[in-house]
């Protein structure tokens, strides 16, 4: 028992060490999806400013595959040492722990939150035919005619799937999903006229919104957006504690030593807050926040309740 209790106080002593000199080396950064879209730019844009503050290099590494399932059970197993960090995003921790039957990881207990560095707002438009000019509108409309209505989404259990199916619990309509591989082809329908409605992060919506080609008629966030002032919220239009948006934060596997945790937060925090971060923010519309590791976990605890009902009630299963 004496070398037992020996060894454990050893060990202890060593991780301590090891958080005072944290780190010495280069930090891994891991991204659950392929490059390109709104995760790869939250991560390089951080990374890039956690290398200045950390003094050690945080690359950034895309590991796509299985709607991030892969990844995320990779870095469940990796060594808490805090040399290999993830990007938590609402589909692996608030998601896909009631879509899936069975999971490589453990949302819960398999990572320690770190700090929520950005919200991606989710927007919801209408082709620039359909006769609503607002959510109230379009509700009325759907109400009128059950099923007829179609929305499109990037693919069963997608981001754009979850927040429509959001919408139709919270506003007792019943309209036809659509779905489709990908952002992109869903547009190409959306803007001919062949799809009512959709519902996708800012980014790939903006320039067709202001084309005139398509009308937002709701923001998902709790606040309005600069690019879109005019365009109410949902929770605005009769629909209050709505809110659907993709966000992304920064997580360590479980075990890793508070002090590095704090660390990590800590830089986290100045790099989301950092010009050059807000700067590149900016123009994919993403909030910057930069929280301390129990707002993030209270944050993921109240989006996984949201997400946990939506899943359930609208059957929703991964394709």
């Amino acid at each position: 028992m004496k070398r037992i209790a020996a060894a454990v106080v050893a060990l202890a002593f060593a991780f301590a060490a090891h958080a005072q000199t944290y780190p010495t080396k280069t930090i891994r950064f891991v991204v659950p999806f392929a490059p390109g879209g709104s995760s790869e730019i939250v991560a390089r844009a951080v990374a890039a400013e956690l290398s200045k503050s950390l003094g050690q290099q945080v690359y950034v590494e895309n590991k796509p595959g299985g709607a991030g399932n892969i990844a995320m059970a990779e870095v469940a197993k990796a060594e808490p040492d805090g040399y290999t960090l993830i990007l938590g995003h609402i589909g692996t921790l608030a998601v896909n722990p009631y879509m899936f039957d069975k999971l490589q990881y453990d949302a819960d207990k398999d990572f320690i939150a770190v700090s929520l560095l950005a919200i991606v707002p989710s927007l919801f438009v209408v082709n620039a035919n359909v006769p609503a000019k607002d959510l109230k509108e379009f509700v009325k409309l759907a109400q009128a005619s059950p099923g007829k209505i179609t929305y499109g989404s990037a693919g069963n259990g997608s981001a754009g799937h979850l927040a429509f199916e959001y919408l139709k619990l919270e506003t007792k309509t019943d309209m036809l999903h659509i779905p489709y591989r990908g952002t992109g082809p869903q547009l190409v329908d959306l803007l001919g006229g062949r799809l009512d409605a959709a519902a996708a992060g800012a980014p790939p919506l903006l320039p067709h919104i202001k084309a005139g080609k398509i009308r937002a008629i709701a923001v998902g966030t709790p606040q309005r957006i600069a690019a879109l002032p005019d365009v109410p919220t949902v929770a605005e239009q009769g629909y209050p504690g709505f809110e659907t948006s993709q966000w992304y934060g920064l997580m360590v596997p479980a075990k890793t030593p508070d002090a590095i945790v704090k660390r990590l937060a800590d830089a986290a925090a100045q790099a989301a807050k950092s010009p050059a971060v807000l700067e590149r923010f900016e123009t994919d519309n993403a909030i910057a926040v930069g929280s301390t590791p129990a707002e993030f976990a209270a944050y993921i605890k109240k989006e996984q309740t949201r997400w946990k009902e939506v899943v359930e009630k609208a059957k929703i299963k991964p394709e």
